[in-house]
């Protein structure tokens, strides 16, 4: 085994700030986009619409972004191209604090999809300091980052925007601003030279990065369940929001605090139960474990009668999160160190095709699940779907990871 870089303390500890400051920023915004949107375009429905269409901008972006920067950190290193996004962050939330319309949310969801690809970069760096049987537990970590960042992150956004719509926004930009100069002074490269790879647009655009998930037979089937864990996943951010206020009645506040509550149980599974899991059943029955619970959460919150039932419901979908990181560990222990990034930018560029699609599929569901004659008699359709589709990544997770495992113990 090649010897892994091991970067001080402050740096990894940089790594999980930075994820959590990320998504503090992104949740800042999650209860009041869609207000915001609902005021530009004065109609509930047509926001749902107009909604899932900026999320599916966002990844339209990264998925065109993803590789290029996957591939510029493979060439120039890890840390100056997670700095200069952090750096283009801040700017674009100022931009969207500052929107008179709704063509400025327009290109500032556009500027963010571009500058949020760093979590390629993030997940690159990862690999780089972290030896293979260690990946699970590592991206578990990233994750709980994550999802304390997404508890913090809605509440924060639930309390600002009660003063105003645009005040989650100037927090996001501060915030990101914090985490480029907080990143300046701690964080070293982890790439060492001599794994670098020469920057190249057949290898940076999208469908040059996906030909390495071809150019590695074991890959494909786990870039299928991935696309199917992100398209299920963006039911959240494209109706939830929407849904929760239209069926319960629910504030920015109580949307807020139960999306915090998610990202509490997601930061427990991923940060303490994930470990342990994966050394009891391995990455792969862990995969198919919280691909399967996950489908079970979702279809108990579209068919919830109540508030409450949709709210206990955040249990068994919180086992979702065993799902992530192992998906994560199978792919990076199939290539080689200078690939890292690349293969960062082309599962992103799967991740943003199913954020493209998936995004705009949901809210045109919604959209068709209320109103005066709605299409879908049952506003909680979306969920149920969401379901259907998760259950069948864990069906095609089970196939991959019998064939993965005769594949293995082969070349073993």
């Amino acid at each position: 085994m090649p010897p892994v870089l091991r970067p001080r303390k402050a740096a990894m500890a940089f790594i999980l700030v930075t994820a959590a400051l990320d998504v503090v920023a992104m949740g800042i915004v999650i209860p009041v986009l869609p207000a915001l949107i609902e005021e530009f375009s004065g109609s509930d429905a047509r926001a749902g619409t107009i909604n899932g269409a900026l999320i599916a901008l966002w990844a339209l972006m990264q998925f065109f972004s993803s590789p290029v920067i996957g591939s510029l950190s493979d060439r120039f290193g890890r840390r100056p191209v997670i700095l200069l996004s952090a750096l283009g962050l801040a700017a674009d939330y100022v931009l969207m604090a500052v929107a008179p319309s709704l063509w400025w949310l327009v290109v500032g969801r556009a500027v963010a999809g571009i500058t949020s690809s760093s979590f390629t970069t993030v997940f690159a760096y990862m690999a780089d300091v972290t030896p293979p049987e260690r990946r699970a537990q590592a991206y578990g970590m990233v994750g709980a980052a994550f999802s304390a960042g997404f508890i913090a992150g809605p509440l924060l956004g639930g309390l600002l925007g009660e003063l105003s719509p645009r005040a989650p926004f100037w927090a996001a930009g501060a915030l990101s601003g914090l985490t480029f100069l907080y990143g300046l002074a701690v964080l070293p490269e982890s790439l060492a030279p001599e794994k670098r790879m020469a920057f190249s647009w057949r290898r940076a655009n999208p469908f040059g990065a996906l030909r390495l998930l071809r150019s590695h037979p074991e890959l494909s089937g786990l870039a299928l369940v991935n696309f199917l864990l992100h398209f299920s996943h963006h039911v959240f951010s494209a109706v939830f929001v929407l849904y929760a206020g239209h069926r319960f009645g629910w504030s920015a506040w109580d949307v807020g605090l139960l999306l915090a509550m998610v990202g509490g149980l997601d930061m427990a599974v991923q940060g303490l139960l994930v470990s342990h899991v994966v050394k009891r059943l391995g990455d792969r029955a862990t995969l198919v474990l919280g691909l399967f619970a996950g489908a079970v959460g979702l279809g108990c919150m579209g068919l919830a009668p109540d508030g409450r039932w949709f709210a206990l419901a955040i249990l068994p979908n919180a086992l979702w999160g065993l799902a992530m990181p192992t998906i994560q560990s199978l792919m990076t222990q199939r290539v080689s160190p200078s690939e890292q990034g690349q293969l960062q930018g082309a599962t992103m560029s799967v991740a943003s095709v199913a954020g493209i699609l998936s995004p705009v599929f949901f809210g045109s569901v919604y959209s068709a699940s209320v109103g005066v004659d709605p299409l879908f008699p049952h506003p909680g359709t979306p969920f149920v779907i969401a379901a259907l589709v998760l259950l069948a990544g864990a069906l095609i997770g089970w196939a991959v990871a019998r064939r993965n495992g005769r594949a293995e113990s082969v070349s073993a």
